[in-house]
């Protein structure tokens, strides 16, 4: 049977599938449900100090679809963060660890720009028992206003200052969550490394509008007749998160790197692991489709490795990554087949003419 554990940064997850950040990782209560249900590990909704600075407004989910079908494709949201109080987070991780203390429990956690604020939350937090940290570096709405999130992510020498920070302070893994809304993902992530990130969690959500209501000519989702670019998930953001976990993992060979971006099957997630993850985190999966979905992942995977013969998750992480390479060398093994058929052709109409001619030297040979 295919063993789908697997230990990353010293964590030992039971299986490799975790619940994302965000909706499904609302409360305590919920993620004890997830444990129930199976899930290898959770990390909770992105909380921070001060909960009153957080205010959401509804709608905040906009769908897009595929054309002629009621299937979502993408799934657009202006949420943010936790509004939930500080303490009652505190609370929740230490009940939550208490009863599950074999289950991974990882804190999601953004500040702003200060030391002593992100300092001071790694500080408490950690008290609680959770297993390790993902730094949000990159919520792509709402919070950029007070420099947080994304408007840290896609500056490597604030994530680098700000990596280091926690990492002073911090005795349990760190993962730095990067924001795909930037030219060249490998900057910002080495920057994190550099820092000390022991590991790095990509992609979170893409900017971007969903869509423009054909009827009232306002943007979705409409907030009293405006709106705001969201973060774009669902599966299909999933090449673009392929992609660029491909770049972080060839340019940081051996990093731990958790997968996310569309994964609704088992077999999204091993295209994840063939390129370099060695988690998986699903978020909108699980909430179009519900938590119980973490029964086909584990069986889809199980499938998959027996298909190929792979007896453990480290048999296959990054396999697919020695196939990238650069598109004058695509010509040129291109041009190389082609010369190597070529050669093959006249090869065989050499032998062919060859055994020809002793046909007719035969013939005459049997005539005189």
């Amino acid at each position: 049977m295919s063993d789908l554990s697997i230990t990353v940064n010293g964590m030992k997850f039971e299986n490799p599938f975790v619940l994302g950040s965000g909706p499904p990782g609302t409360n305590g209560k919920v993620i004890a449900r997830s444990y129930d249900l199976g899930w290898g590990g959770m990390v909770c909704k992105t909380f921070s100090l001060d909960a009153s600075k957080v205010i959401n407004t509804a709608p905040r989910y906009a769908k897009v679809r595929a054309r002629g079908s009621e299937e979502v494709v993408g799934f657009q949201n202006i949420e943010l963060i936790s509004d939930r109080p500080y303490q009652d987070w505190l609370d929740d991780l230490r009940q939550l660890k208490k009863n599950y203390p074999n289950k991974i429990l990882i804190a999601s956690i953004m500040e702003e720009y200060r030391k002593e604020a992100w300092q001071q939350i790694v500080r408490e937090v950690q008290e609680t028992g959770v297993d390790g940290f993902e730094m949000n570096l990159s919520c792509p709405h709402g919070l950029p206003e007070r420099k947080m999130g994304m408007a840290m992510g896609e500056n490597p020498d604030i994530v680098e200052e700000v990596v280091g920070w926690v990492k002073q302070v911090a005795r349990i893994p760190v993962w730095a969550k990067m924001t795909p809304n930037v030219g060249n993902p490998t900057v910002p992530a080495g920057a994190a490394l550099r820092a000390g990130a022991d590991g790095i969690a990509m992609i979170n959500t893409i900017l971007s509008v969903s869509g423009i209501d054909l009827k009232t000519l306002r943007p979705m989702p409409t907030v009293e007749g405006h709106s705001v670019p969201g973060g774009y998930s669902g599966q299909a953001v999933r090449p673009i998160a392929l992609r660029q976990v491909m770049e972080v993992a060839r340019a940081n060979p051996g990093v731990s790197i958790s997968g996310i971006g569309g994964i609704e099957t088992g077999f999204d997630a091993a295209q994840f692991f063939l390129l370099g993850a060695s988690t998986v985190q699903v978020c909108t999966g699980a909430m179009l489709r519900g938590y119980e979905i973490i029964s086909e992942l584990k069986e889809e995977l199980s499938k998959f490795m027996t298909d190929h013969k792979f007896a453990n998750l480290r048999d296959f992480i990054g396999k697919s990554l020695p196939y990238f390479t650069t598109h004058h060398d695509l010509v040129d093994r291109q041009k190389a087949a082609r010369d190597a058929k070529e050669a093959a052709r006249s090869k065989r109409n050499d032998v062919e003419t060859w055994k020809g001619d002793i046909a007719k030297e035969t013939s005459t040979l049997v005539t005189n």
